[in-house]
């Protein structure tokens, strides 16, 4: 039987990570913006970084012996959305995407050469990372059947060439995932680990993007002739989609954790300021138009919560709970952005100001729509599962 309830100590972390989100994360907010290129300025980030670790609550997602917190996906799912109240929480915690989808794909399949040069320091805060998988037309999107990189053998070596594009984290990364076809090797396509500064990897630009600017950017990235050894294979040849799987499940529903709690806290920020706000003889909030919005709103992220939770707790249990994720990352990611939508609403004027932080989440926010499978295309996978568990086939005539 599934169980609501949050386990004591796990209680007390979320309070600890509510008061250092409120107390520290928030007010750096001030200077999220500061840096043209990056936004967050480094330094901050690792002043942020420093603090959390003091506290111990750095590392929620990742093993004990790593130096994380060792909870489990069901324990840690209200830590990220507590984390997520701000856009840069989890950073400040080392649970940010894509680090932590590429942290939790390691720990499941690099050697232990590779644990020790990428993924103990991608743990520790030293390093980023970056994945590349998506490609500009007519390469892998949302399908990634359609991928285009390729690498082919060279005696001991691999040979690697292709083009990627909105490779997150690229202008920060020290280590990038690279995604190939590997084709007459094992077939379907192969993971690749190659640290950034590598000859044949060149950053053509950082993809210019609405809600900019992002920590470490969205690039566009060339490779050309890169040269990898065999070490460098993550897993084994021809697993990549597998393991791409295995990496975009989880990764999925731990960005619902975290747009949760900034869609809650903009919820937050609406009913305040419609509790004070005055109009037509009442405050905002006095008025039944104001009224519905809050309570859609609510009911939505509670419904939103509720699918997180299953779903976590169905990966636990050793499920893929793949029809069951891409229900919930459509959800959410709608939700989140009509909850935004209706808080900006509400707040008026300064809700499109920046004086509030509404508007410039709501413009990071659309892009969840899209990134790890547009909505259209989980409901393609949704409505594919219905067909097949009810559909009757056609009587012959």
């Amino acid at each position: 039987m599934f169980d609501f309830s949050i386990a004591p100590d796990v209680q007390a972390l979320l309070g600890r990570v509510r008061q250092f989100v409120d107390e520290v994360v928030i007010p750096a907010e001030a200077h999220a913006h500061d840096d043209p290129l990056e936004g967050l300025p480094p330094s901050v980030l690792a002043d942020l970084r420093a603090e959390a670790k003091r506290r111990g609550l750095y590392a929620p997602t990742m093993p004990v012996a790593l130096g994380g917190l060792g909870l489990s996906i069901t324990q840690f799912t209200p830590v990220l959305e507590v984390a997520g109240r701000s856009l840069i929480g989890p950073m400040a915690l080392g649970c940010a995407a894509p680090d932590e989808g590429n942290m939790h794909l390691l720990h499941l399949y690099a050697t232990p050469e590779q644990r020790a040069r990428y993924l103990e320091p991608l743990v520790r805060g030293d390093i980023f990372s970056a994945f590349g998988m998506t490609e500009p037309a007519p390469g892998a999107g949302s399908d990634p059947s359609m991928l285009r990189t390729s690498a082919r053998r060279d005696g001991d070596e691999w040979v690697i060439d292709g083009h990627k594009w909105w490779t997150t984290n690229a202008g920060v990364a020290s280590v990038l995932i690279i995604m190939a076809r590997t084709e007459g090797e094992g077939g379907g396509a192969t993971l690749f680990l190659a640290p950034m500064d590598s000859a044949g990897i060149e950053i053509v630009r950082r993809v210019p993007h609405m809600g900019e600017p992002d920590f470490g950017g969205h690039a566009e990235i060339r490779l050309n002739g890169l040269r990898l050894r065999d070490s460098d294979v993550l897993g084994q040849v021809g697993q990549g989609f597998a393991l791409v799987q295995a990496r975009l499940g989880p990764a999925r529903l731990t960005h619902c954790m975290r747009w949760t709690g900034i869609a809650q806290r903009g919820l937050e920020i609406a009913a305040e300021y419609v509790s004070q706000r005055e109009a037509f003889g009442t405050t905002l909030g006095g008025h039944q138009a104001v009224q519905w919005m809050l309570a859609d709103s609510a009911s939505e992220l509670h419904a939103g919560r509720l699918m997180i939770q299953h779903c976590a707790w169905l990966l636990e249990q050793g499920e893929q709970a793949r029809q069951e994720t891409s229900m919930c990352k459509v959800h959410v990611s709608e939700t989140v952005c009509r909850v935004l939508d209706r808080a900006i609403q509400m707040c008026g004027g300064m809700g499109i100001s920046r004086d509030l932080p509404l508007s410039r989440w709501y413009e990071a926010a659309r892009a969840f729509r899209i990134y790890d499978g547009a909505s259209e295309v989980h409901r393609m996978v949704i409505a594919r599962q219905v067909l097949k568990q009810y559909g009757v086939p056609r009587k012959p005539r």
